[in-house]
């Protein structure tokens, strides 16, 4: 027979008992997390988010409360009555450890099946099971842990950007598709049959008509949806910091999100130390082989095509460019380890990988006899390596139109390096903004260039004239930004076009006809006629900014109800198919036998 609440009301939560607490008379509620019976004395320790506490049965002095201790087991809901005691001997493990509550009374208010895995804070688990029981998943610790961080994360944002004179402005989840670099996600409409609302992929369109409004400083921490392929720091729905601001110079929106990413590491203990340096995308690429560089440890890349002859280059099937960095301590490396190595570089894109040994007493390179002795030492000289260091060069298999292809792939293999010979400082917050992005980058699918952030990316006055070069369209700067903190890209933004006619040349420059445009951005394009303020803005992941700070690899550890990487909800066990009669209701049928676009 189960006990009800009744009246009962809880006085402390488990976690929070301390020695100050000794003599109290307590209640707690919570899950029974352990049990341990020793004959007269049986021992419960009872859960809630905020820890654990021991409660301490004795069959001598209240027999009822031992006897229907006897009777619950791990997950069981239960209330205890006692009074808060000092043990006799601490448990350093708790943070509760100092005391322990002598019962009075148990109350079972509901049993529970035996958990597919244990409730603790590490686990052995796969990550569907966790996933599939996430009700259970999320009773450990360590979620409890992740999703306050998460909570004061964004309760810190909230304040921060009040205090800048931010207003948070809601926006629709329910508009039209416009094309935006994904997918959309698509939502029939009942009753304008044939017809489709899109979710949002951002509230882009909606914040820059804010301004036009204005509203002068926006924000808002809003879900955005993509339909695209998924990996561990990515979700087809994710929560994002959204800002725009009016009459803005780039120096201020940094300003802005400087401010609130002070705030936002400083709840996680992280001291981040603006102002943050700046990069510009071209050099970040040469450097590093990444637009979001891991600034955490050196080994920065170079250009050394020039070591490479052009007959060296005919044998190599070289087309491009080669680049190459000095991997520290790493000479000893077996040619086993290279031959990994190689494969590795051949699956991140390498056409080939090229190594030179140096040693005290001399340079080995397994291309010397292609190169020469001289080239192989200019080689290692480029690279500034020394005797121990192992060269590490690198071509692509394939060229990318208007793109470093080789240092891009160099890039991948740098983080790896990295990695492997322990050169990352875990310990280091490296914040850094990336400017000078191309406008446009080449779809080798679609075989033209396309916008390579949003198609309202403002653009370097002096380039203005190359919109209408197609042959110089890889040229044309723009007025984006990154914000980058040990390798991951937390934000992306940029100063807007707020001038009608220039953006109507964004648009046929990406091929968009009149009609074309008119049916996708005929609001917007007419709104822009009305007196549309020079504005721009960022948007950060909250989610990724959580995972950083609460020490995840993946972001499914930072959301509580996170999907798989094929976009799944296996709690929930959805997608799932929907009775006819709701599709007839739609207007819509489901075509047998087809098949998702890669």
């Amino acid at each position: 027979m189960l006990d009800l609440l009744g009246n009962l009301k809880r006085t402390h939560y488990c976690g929070e008992l301390r020695a100050a607490d000794d003599g109290r008379e307590v209640v707690v509620l919570g899950w029974v997390a352990r049990r341990r019976d020793l004959g007269n004395l049986l021992f419960l320790d009872v859960r809630d988010r905020t820890g654990i506490v021991q409660a301490v049965f004795n069959k001598e002095t209240q027999a009822a409360a031992h006897g229907k201790a006897e009777r619950a087991r791990g997950e069981f809901v239960v209330a205890v009555e006692g009074k808060c005691v000092k043990r006799q001997k601490a448990n350093p493990e708790l943070a509760t450890g100092e005391v322990e509550i002598l019962a009075a009374k148990l109350h079972i208010l509901n049993t529970a099946k035996t958990p597919p895995f244990p409730i603790e804070n590490e686990i052995n688990a796969a990550e569907e099971t966790r996933l599939r029981y996430r009700y259970l998943d999320l009773r450990r610790p360590k979620p409890h842990r992740n999703l306050a961080l998460r909570h004061k994360i964004v309760l810190e944002i909230r304040k921060a950007m009040d205090e800048m004179g931010f207003l948070e402005v809601e926006t629709p989840m329910l508009t039209r598709s416009t094309p935006e670099g994904a997918r959309d996600y698509l939502v029939p409409s009942r009753v304008h049959h044939g017809q489709f609302y899109a979710l949002p992929q951002s509230p882009q369109i909606f914040k820059q008509i804010l301004m036009i409004a204005g509203l002068d400083r926006y924000f808002q921490i809003v879900k955005c949806f993509r339909d695209e392929d998924l990996r561990a720091d990515r979700q087809p729905e994710f929560t994002q910091l959204d800002v725009e601001m009016s009459f803005p110079r780039q120096e201020d929106v940094f300003a802005v999100i400087e401010k609130v990413m002070v705030r936002a590491c400083a709840v996680a203990g992280v001291k981040a130390t603006p102002p943050f340096p700046h990069m510009l995308y071209k050099d970040a690429v040469r450097r590093y082989g990444s637009d979001k560089p891991d600034l955490r440890f050196g080994m920065e890349l170079h250009d050394a095509t020039a070591c490479f002859p052009a007959e060296a280059r005919e044998k190599l099937q070289i087309a491009g460019s080669v680049f190459a960095m000095a991997a520290p301590g790493a000479a000893g490396w077996s040619r086993k380890q290279l031959d990994e190595l190689t494969e590795r570089a051949k699956a991140a894109g390498a056409r080939g990988a090229y190594f030179a040994k140096v040693a005290a007493e001399g340079i080995t390179s397994t291309v010397e006899k292609l190169l020469g002795a001289e080239n192989v030492k200019k080689l290692v000289e480029a690279c500034g390596a020394k005797a121990g260091d192992l060269v590490v060069a690198v071509s692509a298999k394939e060229e990318i139109k208007g793109a470093e292809a080789a240092a891009l792939v160099a890039g991948q293999l740098r983080l790896q390096l990295g990695d492997a010979l322990g050169l990352i400082d875990r310990s280091q917050w490296k914040f850094c903004w990336i400017t000078g992005f191309p406008l446009f980058e080449w779809s080798a699918t679609d075989k033209a260039w396309v916008s390579a952030q949003h198609p309202f990316t403002g653009i370097v006055e002096e380039d203005l004239d190359l919109l209408e070069q197609p042959e110089r369209r890889g040229e044309i700067r723009s007025k984006g930004y990154d914000i980058v903190l040990n390798g991951y890209e937390l934000g992306s933004g940029s100063i807007r076009i707020h001038r009608q006619d220039v953006q109507e040349r964004v648009f046929r420059a990406l091929g968009l006809s009149e009609e074309q445009l008119r049916r996708r951005f005929g609001f917007f394009l007419d709104a822009l006629t009305y007196g549309t303020p020079p504005h721009g803005g960022i948007a950060l992941g909250i989610d990724r900014i959580a995972m950083l700070l609460a020490g995840e690899k993946s972001l499914r550890e930072v959301i509580a109800f996170a999907k798989t990487t094929a976009a799944q909800d296996l709690m929930a066990e959805s997608p799932s198919s929907v009775d006819e009669a709701q599709l007839d209701e739609l207007g819509l049928a489901i075509k047998e036998g087809k098949k998702a676009a890669p």
